[in-house]
């Protein structure tokens, strides 16, 4: 009951067009599908994959760091890291253990091999989309742990693209025959719940310390 007092206290202080906003937003939210990538060293790069997460509603990004720490780049991911979630890893071991815990097949992008093209891959389970590098692709650590390949059709001499164009054909392909499906797909109750509550703590001034004066 606190959290609800608390929640309300702050979304008065919002305007009705931004509570509105918020709420629209959360409508469209998923964690059906979910995003990885693997040591990807451009910074612009992976500001460029969270920012494609965010627009395309996909709430959580899974950033595995084994070889370089990265600092997201604002101006790239245009304030999208305020909005979606950010987890971190030290290892692929770590990142694949806790995302199979959470119910997600393992989709590594290769071009590699047996994959499935995108238009054919289906979309009924939770899944969670890996990626590497232009030039070195995911580990072969990945690859070998992986559930289904998958890859982007390609009728041209070059054999890869960029992961922030990669990440974005994906995830507009994948969120979009999602929408039209019938598969459950949205947050439920607690999940919006909590998320919006996030979202009024970033961004009214202050939060902390109007909550703390509130109780």
């Amino acid at each position: 009951m606190r959290e609800k007092e608390i929640i309300a206290h702050l979304e008065s202080l919002l305007t009705p067009h931004r509570r509105a906003l918020f709420k629209k937003v959360l409508k469209q939210r998923t964690n059906h599908f979910t995003v990885a990538t693997q040591d990807i060293f451009q910074l612009h790069n992976t500001s460029a994959v969270i920012r494609s997460c965010e627009v395309f509603g996909v709430q959580n990004i899974h950033v595995i760091e084994e070889r370089k720490t990265k600092n997201i780049q604002r101006e790239i991911a245009m304030g999208a890291q305020k909005w979606i979630d950010v987890n971190r890893y030290d290892s692929s071991a770590d990142c694949i253990k806790v995302l199979k815990e959470k119910g997600y097949q393992i989709v590594a992008t290769t071009p590699k091999g047996e994959s499935t093209e995108l238009q054919d891959f289906p979309i009924e389970k939770p899944s969670a989309i890996f990626f590497g590098t232009e030039k070195e692709g995911l580990s072969d650590e990945i690859i070998a742990q992986a559930d289904v390949k998958l890859k982007i059709p390609m009728y041209g001499f070059t054999e890869s693209l960029n992961i922030s164009v990669s990440a974005a054909i994906i995830l507009q392909d994948l969120t979009s025959r999602l929408r039209q499906s019938e598969i459950n797909w949205k947050l439920d109750e607690k999940e919006k719940t909590n998320l919006y509550y996030k979202w009024l703590k970033k961004t009214i001034k202050n939060s902390e310390g109007l909550i703390a004066q509130y109780k």
